[in-house]
């Protein structure tokens, strides 16, 4: 039991490494919503990521350990920002 929660903790760890623009590697990768050659959105353990480029291509992906690998030429990284709640409870303890 110990080991698949800390296989979960490491899910959640979100990181981000680009090459030469060329090739972007990802962890903490929950799933992919929709992708084409000039764009990529997934969702990560730190909210909705957008990829804009040319020839984007995924090389490797891995939901279960939440990795992915893309290359082409990657002109923009964006992210929307995780929607917290904002009730009364979430306030208070969050």
């Amino acid at each position: 039991m110990a080991y698949e929660q800390a296989q979960r903790e490491a899910q959640k760890k979100h990181t981000l490494n680009l090459d030469n623009r060329e090739k972007l590697s990802l962890s903490g990768v929950d799933d992919v919503s929709g992708f084409d050659e000039n764009l990529i959105v997934l969702s990560t353990a730190l909210g909705a990521l957008t990829v804009r480029g040319d020839g984007l291509h995924i090389d490797r992906i891995d939901l279960e350990a939440g990795q992915l690998e893309v290359r082409g030429k990657i002109r923009e990284l964006s992210y929307d920002e995780a929607v917290r709640e904002s009730g009364f409870w979430a306030r208070l303890f969050g």
